[in-house]
């Protein structure tokens, strides 16, 4: 089973950790013909954190597991810190893949979505 774990930095702002959890919330219906189990961690600052997220999705039965990181650059968060806890809890339950996607920021449909934002 494959799961979806869309992954951001965390806010001391509860609304802004709840605008990812609602994100999450909207995307489900629209992943479940690839994702049978779609949910939201953190990096830091906010529940869950990445290894209780991952820990999550390997509960729901999932033996892969597709971390989305929702940044919009690859600063150290993307470029380190991501891809160590992954190594770090991969190494403990090696029965879960994950494979890291491209960040939020490479994605081809950004410039577009930007203009569009800004002409409405």
């Amino acid at each position: 089973m494959r799961a979806l774990l869309i992954v951001a930095h965390g806010s001391r702002r509860a609304t802004s950790n709840d605008e990812v959890r609602a994100l999450t919330e909207q995307l489900r219906p629209q992943a479940e013909a690839e994702f049978a189990h779609v949910a939201c961690a953190f990096l830091e600052l906010a529940d869950p954190l990445i290894p209780d997220g991952l820990k999550q999705c390997l509960q729901a039965g999932a033996e892969e597991v597709v971390l989305l990181p929702y940044f919009l650059s690859a600063g150290r968060h993307v470029a380190e810190d991501i891809p160590n806890i992954v190594a770090e809890f991969t190494t403990a339950h090696p029965e879960l893949k994950v494979q890291i996607a491209p960040y939020l920021g490479t994605a081809p449909q950004l410039p577009s979505t930007l203009l569009q934002l800004a002409i409405n």
